[in-house]
């Protein structure tokens, strides 16, 4: 008795057929999508004015780096902000009587004063 079994390469997008997986990363985080050689025109496409406009960082393949551990000092910081935030943040300190400047880091112990109040 033969047995013969057919494996589907499938896109995810449109459920046609794959001709292979697609590599990109958005906002440090890093994504795989199984495309058509269509679907992965379109995709390169669709990026290509910002891919033309941005500037390169890190390698371009090889070997993925291993995320770092974080120390005990880094996971006490507080995470980055938005300039929205950051405006916010600054106004904020100014109404409670805080010294704040117009520009520059914004001391840790308003952020998380403020991050405390909200």
């Amino acid at each position: 008795m033969a047995q013969q079994t057919t494996v589907r390469f499938v896109d995810d997008l449109d459920g046609s057929e794959a001709s292979g997986t697609v590599e990109f990363a958005l906002e440090g985080r890093r994504y795989e999508i199984d495309l058509s050689d269509k679907n992965a025109d379109k995709l390169r496409s669709a990026l290509a004015p910002f891919i033309d406009a941005a500037r390169k960082t890190g390698s371009s393949g090889g070997a993925r780096r291993r995320p770092r551990q974080a120390s005990r000092q880094e996971d006490a910081r507080p995470a980055r902000t938005s300039r929205e935030e950051t405006a916010a943040i600054r106004q904020w300190a100014r109404e409670h009587g805080h010294k704040i400047s117009d520009r520059g880091r914004i001391p840790k112990n308003i952020i998380e004063a403020y991050q405390a109040a909200s």
